[in-house]
């Protein structure tokens, strides 16, 4: 349900950050991308959403090309950024309220979803108070709700873990896990190779917007002698 072909972005016209990268995730899948800072996994996940344009190749989104048909590629994805802090003078609910009318979600099914969002994230009391008054992990969560609001086929988060309590990481796992269970795509970021590691079907590799690998974690551990993901990516990453 991502397709991405031959995707190069360069900045200021020297900086390649991402290098001609091709890959698909497809419906059913939790697919962790993951690479050290400054590899340009931020970068791509953009682009997939369309925040910014690849300078070349062409990106796929739940059959929708995102350059020709953008709006219909981002009524498809559920993006969480990796920087929760906006819209904080808005209450929660007012904030909700603005992404429920922007992806139109009907009343009564947007009031059902807000209730069930928050009360796995344990946010009920705190949708009536300023977002600026939230920790960082209750401005993630608030954002992990409203990027799901509207129940998008396509889940690309930007290391959602990061600022999350236990209760509520276990928590988005296990959605991820049910999104993909229902033949949707769940395509992350993130840092904590353990997470990948228990959680994904397979793994894209990226240093300096070259691509690395792009397999299963068996497909992976067959490269190497070493058997953790973490002591795998090393290798990888430092040659």
């Amino acid at each position: 349900m991502i397709k991405l072909e031959n995707v190069t972005k360069t900045y200021n016209k020297t900086v390649r950050a991402v290098d001609d990268i091709s890959f698909e995730v497809k419906g059913g899948e939790i697919v962790a991308f993951i690479g050290p800072n400054g590899s340009g996994k931020t970068t791509t996940m953009k682009m997939i959403t369309g925040i910014i344009k690849a300078d070349v190749g062409k990106i796929t989104v739940n059959g929708f090309n995102v350059r020709k048909d953008p709006l219909k590629a981002k009524e498809s994805i559920g993006y969480i950024a990796d920087n929760p802090d906006m819209f904080l003078r808005l209450k929660g609910t007012e904030f909700l309220d603005l992404i429920g009318d922007i992806y139109h979600v009907p009343i009564e099914k947007r009031k059902e979803r807000i209730r069930q969002f928050a009360e796995r994230f344990e946010l009920t009391e705190a949708l009536s108070s300023p977002m600026m008054s939230y920790s960082h992990g209750m401005r993630q969560k608030i954002m992990v709700v409203a990027a799901l609001m509207h129940n998008p086929p396509v889940w690309i988060l930007d290391e959602p873990m990061v600022g999350l309590d236990p209760k509520s990481a276990f928590e988005l796992k296990q959605m991820m896990r049910e999104h993909a269970q229902a033949g949707n795509t769940v395509f992350f970021s993130t840092h904590v190779l353990e997470v990948a590691e228990k959680l994904c079907d397979k793994v894209i590799i990226i240093k300096k917007g070259h691509l690395l690998f792009d397999g299963t974690l068996e497909q992976l551990e067959s490269t190497s002698k070493n058997h953790s993901l973490e002591e795998i990516f090393l290798e990888l990453t430092e040659k």
